[in-house]
């Protein structure tokens, strides 16, 4: 599905979604819409807030980004991540499952694809419940800061091991 169409059949779904559940229909929602549907990947509020600035030179407030996120999420065109003490938002319509690799040292979030994971979570038989989706978080460290790790330890060894010398 080419980007433009994504966009005009997002913009559908969150009409249909506003107007059942009677909220107002603001070119500010939709200026909202438009941009994270542009953002490839996680943003967060301040994200989007400047992003609002610069290209849509809308001056929204962060309560006006916040409720809008909100009935973004009851629409199921945007989902909640909650990585670490952020929270993070994406996009969720039209886009593949993937899984999230969360470093707790840096906090470097990054997205992998693995078709055995979602064969293995696809049929899987969940008793009294019927799987629609789902999200896999895996936590440890990113290369970086594992590298940082080791050589912070060989450091420290090295520091040991020359004071049992003396």
């Amino acid at each position: 599905m080419d980007h433009q169409h994504v966009k005009d059949t997002v913009r559908q779904i969150f009409t249909e979604y506003l107007s059942l559940n009677g909220h107002r229909k603001t070119p500010e929602r939709y200026a909202i819409l438009d941009i994270i549907y542009s953002i490839d990947g996680h943003f967060d509020i301040d994200t989007l807030y400047m992003l609002m600035a610069e290209r849509k030179k809308f001056r929204v407030s962060r309560a006006t980004l916040y409720n809008t996120i909100i009935l973004l999420i009851n629409a199921n065109l945007v989902v909640k991540h909650q990585f670490g003490n952020s929270s993070q938002y994406e996009k969720c319509y039209s886009q593949g499952t993937h899984h999230h690799q969360i470093c707790t040292q840096c906090g470097k979030v990054s997205e992998f694809h693995s078709e055995e994971l979602q064969q293995v979570i696809g049929n899987t038989k969940l008793k009294n419940f019927r799987l629609a989706h789902y999200s896999l978080y895996i936590y440890g460290l990113c290369t970086k800061c594992s590298r940082a790790k080791t050589m912070k330890q060989k450091k420290l060894n090295n520091q040991n091991n020359q004071k049992k010398e003396k």
